[in-house]
């Protein structure tokens, strides 16, 4: 599966893929939300390979793409939408990427694919994202989106010796319709 943008190709994760993923994981700025304080070559391998299993469920329920640059190739992080079971209405979504392209777009650009994907592809009436309180550049993403801010979930993750706060997002059909309304009205155009 894939999904083009303007900068991006959306595509399913191949085997050799984690050497790129390790690469990115790595770094001190993605780890500082994340529960590891490290990554592994090992990890990295089997991270990866948690998408390609998902690419081999019959329905599939789970699209998590790899996000790599048109003009490159270079992977620089991942995308993706999941369902419970195949005749959900509902999904989350989520999304990481290199810190070296963080502040580029990049990620609002992914993540409006995949929100695209599924209110137009699966049918979807609700998608939802979290997300720590403190990443606010994450949330940012969420609002840029047009999802709305549902709650805050007090100490919902302990990791790295404290408690964090998550923020949940979601946002209905009719809402993301408006949404393309108005960018289509603005001459803005959606990514997808």
């Amino acid at each position: 599966m894939q999904i083009v943008t303007e900068r991006l190709l959306m595509r399913d994760f191949t085997a050799d893929d984690w050497p790129a993923v390790l690469d990115y994981q790595r770094h001190p700025l993605y780890l500082r939300f994340n529960p590891w304080t490290e990554r592994t070559p090992a990890e990295a391998q089997t991270f990866v390979g948690w998408f390609l299993a998902q690419q081999q469920e019959n329905p599939r329920t789970k699209f998590q793409l790899a996000l790599v640059l048109a003009s490159s190739g270079q992977l620089i992080g991942n995308c993706g939408i999941r369902r419970s079971a195949p005749e959900s209405l509902e999904a989350d979504i989520g999304y990481e990427l290199d810190p070296v392209y963080w502040g580029q777009g990049y990620a609002s650009e992914a993540a409006r694919a995949i929100v695209q994907f599924g209110f137009g592809e699966l049918g979807l009436h609700r998608v939802s994202a979290d997300c720590v309180a403190d990443n606010t550049a994450s949330a940012h993403v969420l609002e840029k989106l047009g999802m709305r801010l549902e709650g805050r979930l007090r100490h919902k993750q302990y990791f790295k010796g404290r408690w964090w706060d998550t923020l949940l997002y979601a946002m209905l059909e009719d809402e993301w319709r408006e949404v393309l309304k108005n960018c289509h009205q603005t001459g803005r155009h959606s990514t997808t």
